[in-house]
């Protein structure tokens, strides 16, 4: 075939054509911002407008999201990774914010199987509320944090702050303003992320001696409340956050200064007046102290399940849960406690703990119209019986709707509510640009059912992608381990 040398021209123009478009692809390409992973096609989850958002791609690289992108904008986006979504539902992934580990340093790996638990149960980040391993925890939460170690993010109080020979191991002991005063300096030593107070043997004037002085600290609170106190005291000495629903049942009578007063008087115990608390409720009563928290920032983290699994010990047998084969043989026999004291209960103190509990839930919609932050936490780990680590915090969330809040609200206590009082929402609480990659894709809407928090699909946690069969592989380890302590012999 001979070329016509009158062609020369047109193909040289030819040429010089597509080697400028080849350049200008080459350039816009290098143009491109790269990123590591591109979250497309599912509908995104607006937890705090409660809005379902379609047509929006999540790009994140390393632990954070860069940018959350229409079609059009993906074009300037580089991913090395797209995973398409279509039909799923993408959320930012829940907040556990009061759980346990402990049960002594023989326990500590069986602990430490907790970890990869939460993650596969969508759980990104849990808030440690104190155990008897405190120096364990903070050694996790630093090495989750530099990726040596597989887990949710740890938020944690360190060792808590107790009286002197107090029920609980793993306390500073406390019996003076100066010992406050140490106690608070080795805290604040350890970069915890907030101060645990709880009352067992506690002076109630050292109590709010340690609420003045972590407030003039900036260091946040969280505790239960003293018998010998009202809950306005407490929230007028700033305590951040009361945990446990049942508190709030001291101040939803008009009796509660003259409970108090008989408790710390030593002519009443806590029980009683506890028992005349339930008998003498009211609502405008309660909607009045409610307003007087919420107005003093002071939020509730009610820990519904594991309140409602022992209050009804009497009538469920979960010696057969099939989560109990994720629990060490060790943590399980922390379990046998409150099995055993609920044992002994007659018919009174059951009807007691029945109405206890049943009063106590009813406050949830009472609370979220009175302004008041409910915070989801669960009490999971040790001690506290079939409350599951990972699961209860859905079957938490599954009570605040059955008890009265909407899908939206009980989302809201899980994934924004907790960053909110850590102060870390610039962090947390959202699918947008800046904020952690710590992600849930589900396989239903949870706007419109709380259950679809457990059709879990794929799960990030700071930037790792775990999907399906990762989590089911994570859940088959933890089970295999689980059963190979089970069966070895018992050391001597």
């Amino acid at each position: 075939m001979k070329l016509n040398v009158k062609m020369l021209p047109v193909l040289k123009k030819m040429a010089g054509t597509m080697l400028a478009l080849g350049m200008l692809a080459h350039a816009h390409a290098a143009d491109k911002i790269a990123v590591d992973i591109a979250l497309s096609d599912a509908t995104l989850i607006d937890v705090a407008a409660g809005r379902a958002v379609t047509g929006q791609t999540v790009l994140l690289k390393g632990d954070s999201i860069v940018a959350v992108v229409n079609e059009a904008q993906l074009r300037d986006y580089a991913p090395k990774q797209t995973i398409r979504l279509p039909g799923k539902y993408l959320m930012p992934g829940l907040w556990d914010t009061h759980v346990h580990f402990g049960g002594g340093p023989e326990l500590i790996d069986e602990n430490k199987q907790l970890l990869p638990l939460y993650l596969a149960h969508g759980i990104t980040t849990v808030r440690d509320c104190s155990g008897d391993l405190p120096d364990t925890v903070l050694a996790w939460r630093q090495q989750i944090n530099a990726g040596q170690l597989q887990g949710p993010t740890i938020f944690t109080s360190g060792a808590k702050l107790e009286g002197i020979k107090p029920l609980w191991k793993g306390t500073i002991e406390v019996g003076t303003p100066q010992e406050v005063t140490r106690a608070l300096d080795g805290l604040q030593a350890q970069q915890v992320d907030f101060v645990k107070i709880t009352e067992n043997t506690l002076k109630p004037e050292l109590y709010l001696e340690a609420l003045r002085q972590a407030r003039e600290r900036g260091m946040r609170t969280s505790g239960h409340i003293p018998v010998q106190l009202t809950l306005g005291q407490m929230a007028d000495a700033g305590l951040g956050t009361i945990e446990h629903q049942s508190y709030l049942l001291r101040a939803a009578t008009p009796r509660e200064q003259e409970l108090t007063a008989k408790v710390a008087a030593g002519t009443m115990t806590g029980k009683e007046a506890m028992q005349a608390s339930v008998q003498s409720y009211d609502e405008p009563t309660a909607r009045k102290a409610f307003s007087y928290l919420a107005a003093r920032g002071t939020a509730i983290v009610p820990t519904l399940w594991g309140s409602r699994v022992t209050a009804y010990l009497d009538r469920e047998d979960h010696t057969h849960d099939p989560a109990l084969q994720y629990i060490g043989k060790g943590l399980r026999a922390t379990y046998d406690w409150r099995v055993q004291r609920a044992a002994k209960d007659g018919p009174e103190a059951i009807a007691q703990r029945h109405a206890q509990f049943e009063q106590s839930a009813k406050l949830l919609p009472i609370l979220q119209q009175q302004g008041v932050s409910i915070i989801a936490g669960t009490d999971a780990g040790f001690l506290n019986s079939f409350d599951y680590p990972g699961q209860a915090l859905h079957d938490e969330i599954g009570l605040y709707v059955q008890y009265g809040l909407t899908p939206q609200q009980a989302l809201q206590s899980a994934v924004i509510n907790g960053p909110r009082f850590l102060g870390k929402l610039d962090r947390y609480g959202s699918v947008a640009a800046g904020k952690a990659a710590d992600l849930l894709v589900l396989d239903a809407n949870p706007l419109q059912d709380i259950g679809a928090t457990r059709q879990i699909r794929l799960v990030v946690s700071r930037g790792t992608v775990y999907d399906r069969a990762k989590l089911d592989q994570m859940l088959a380890d933890i089970r295999a381990w689980v059963a190979k302590q089970e069966a070895a012999p018992a050391k001597s």
